[in-house]
């Protein structure tokens, strides 16, 4: 089916160009959907451009409308050839699916305004501020007419209702927490008081009321219920291959920004870490062996792109050499491995999980994340990363020599006791905290800063929580649980447990 791209095409030149690479390369629309875009598929002829435009609008299956600031060049009649193009789609019958950018309309040119308003006096628009946003969208929509029109049978695993799933199955204060965070990071056009449906449809993650697979891995209070395979398998070897006994092996469960954020504490609190001097700076400068940036990097994008129909979990595995993530799925046919260290077009495999991760800056920028890792992983004096397809997508980081990393000071946890406290404590982060905690008073900030956090995580707090309640440690100011000055430390009862360990060790 051929799809004509209708806008103003300086204005939308980025967008157009995104949209047309996504549909030539993701896997399941490029079997159905061929783009038509004015200015890549159109040679020079001797033919005035509106007649082209209307000629090409006759010739398409559906008609893709992008409505901006601008209305465009205005005919004799005073009508742009974007309008020109949705009467002609209109009048033919077309299927129409309209996407106008920013959240109001306020600011755009009269005519546009006017435009907007007669579609929707005819048909549902989606609003998108980015080309993240707007690939998403487009991919929903496109889905839902191959649904309807009988083209297929079962719509993907992220756009597939989840089944038995309810409304009630999701976390409202989770949806909260994600609208408030988006909004900071890339202007989500939502106020934080907005409905959970009202999110939930934003995102086009709803079907026919219910919500979609993507919709409780996001937001889900149980999601493993559902999707039992999405769980993130970590584990710590002490020499270059797996053997038994594993010292450390953690699953983890939760939505997809918790897996995230538990496999990278994981990592990152096995790994050497150095701390330098104040001298420069009143805090000071803290160092991993691996940026953390790299690691995020090769989990998200597991987390992300991987194949949910298939029974195989992301697998984390750190060795004394290095770090593998697994993850099972493949890349999209229209890529190769070599094209991941160059430019290249971003096709998510699972565009409805992927934008939310994108929209709260967990995916940084689509379509560079590899290249960004490999930059990083020279600047750390690292290998490049290596990128490997077996019956998973294997992601390699290699860890620098042993006593490679310099620093004032060295924060190791020995194996043996990292294990133990890991086992007690039920949580590689909690053990992390506790030790730190063991040298000097500290706050939850610096404690985020020392882990390498840009800032305090949600499972920091939960962890720290679950240390007070135990008894584990304390607060300096018990009496003002929630004032700035606030710090923790090693209670009598954690002193015990850590000799107890270190014996035991």
């Amino acid at each position: 089916m051929r799809i004509f791209i209708s806008s103003v095409q300086k204005e939308f030149a980025r967008e157009r160009q995104a949209l047309g690479e996504y549909l030539s390369g993701d896997p399941l629309l490029r079997r159905f959907f061929e783009p038509f875009l004015f200015e890549r598929d159109v040679p020079a002829s001797d033919r005035r451009p509106d007649d082209v435009y209307l000629d090409e609008v006759r010739k398409c299956d559906l008609y893709i409308g992008l409505f901006g600031m601008k209305y465009g060049r205005e005919n004799g009649d005073g009508l742009s050839p974007t309008h020109l193009e949705f009467n002609e789609a209109t009048r033919l019958g077309k299927t129409r699916l309209i996407f106008a950018k920013g959240a109001t309309d306020g600011e755009k040119h009269p005519k546009m305004r006017a435009l907007i308003r007669t579609v929707g006096s005819q048909l549902v628009r989606r609003r998108f501020n980015n080309p993240a946003e707007l690939q998403a969208s487009v991919y929903a929509s496109l889905v839902d007419h191959l649904e309807a029109t009988g083209k297929i049978s079962q719509a993907p695993w992220d756009a597939r209702a989840a089944r038995k799933a309810t409304l009630d199955d999701l976390d409202p204060e989770a949806v909260t927490r994600f609208v408030r965070r988006s909004r900071k990071a890339r202007g989500f056009p939502l106020p934080v008081e907005a409905e959970l449906v009202e999110v939930l449809t934003h995102l086009n993650l709803l079907d026919d009321g219910a919500p979609t697979n993507a919709a409780i891995l996001l937001f889900g209070k149980h999601p493993q219920r559902f999707t039992l395979p999405s769980e993130i398998k970590c584990a710590h070897f002490h020499g270059i291959e797996v053997a038994k006994p594993i010292p450390s092996y953690q699953v983890y469960k939760g939505t997809a920004f918790e897996l995230v954020d538990q496999a990278i504490d994981f990592v990152m609190s096995k790994i050497n870490l150095s701390v330098g001097t104040r001298e420069k700076s009143a805090r000071a400068p803290v160092e991993y062996e691996i940026p953390r940036e790299v690691v995020a990097e090769a989990i998200v994008n597991a987390v992300a792109h991987r194949d949910y129909n298939s029974n195989g979990s992301v697998q984390v595995m750190l060795f004394t050499d290095r770090l593998e993530v697994w993850n099972p799925g493949t890349l999209p046919a229209a890529l190769t491995l070599e094209d991941l260290r160059r430019p290249h077009s971003s096709i998510p495999g699972n565009p409805l999980l992927a934008e939310p991760l994108y929209l709260t800056k967990y995916i940084e920028r689509m379509g560079t994340g590899t290249r960004d890792m490999i930059a990083q992983c020279r600047a750390a004096k690292l290998p490049e990363p290596e990128f490997a397809l077996t019956d998973s997508f294997v992601t390699t980081i290699r860890r620098p020599a042993s006593g490679q990393v310099t620093g004032q000071v060295k924060l190791r946890l020995e194996s043996r006791l990292e294990s133990r406290l890991e086992s007690r404590l039920e949580s590689p982060l909690a053990a992390k905290v506790f030790l730190l905690l063991n040298k000097e008073l500290l706050g939850k900030a610096s404690i985020a800063s020392l882990l390498g956090h840009k800032t305090v995580s949600g499972e920091l707090h939960k962890q720290i929580k679950r240390m007070v309640e135990a008894r584990i440690i304390e607060r300096t100011i018990p009496d003002k649980p929630t004032s700035r000055l606030q710090k923790y430390r090693i209670t009598a009862k954690g002193s015990a447990l850590l000799n107890q360990l270190k014996r035991q060790s």
